[in-house]
């Protein structure tokens, strides 16, 4: 990511919220309380952005669970220094967003 990359406050706190260990849209609306709206948009420009990847799930998984497929959303390594500077610049980010969690 370059310098030049602006993040909203919502596009902040979803990439805090995936590096958290939230990986999927519904999992990101339901930490955060953002809604639909403005979460997958949000989503689409920080993948375009490149500091985060999508990856649908396999079928089969789905289906077992008797649920929608998933896409799950992964920090890349710009996506990981942008953290580190976000948290930096808004400290009160990490307050936000809750303890991370184990996938």
């Amino acid at each position: 990511m370059s310098e030049d990359v602006k993040l909203s406050h919502s596009a902040a706190l979803i990439l805090r919220t995936i590096d958290c260990g939230y990986f999927y849209g519904f999992d990101i609306m339901d930490v955060t309380g953002l809604p639909s709206g403005t979460v997958y948009p949000a989503l689409r420009r920080l993948e375009r952005d490149g500091l985060i990847t999508a990856k649908w799930e396999d079928d089969a998984t789905a289906i077992a669970e008797q649920r929608p497929v998933r896409r799950y959303y992964r920090m890349t390594r710009a996506g990981k220094q942008s953290m580190v500077r976000l948290v930096e610049k808004y400290p009160l980010l990490e307050k936000l967003t809750p303890a991370k969690r184990g996938k």
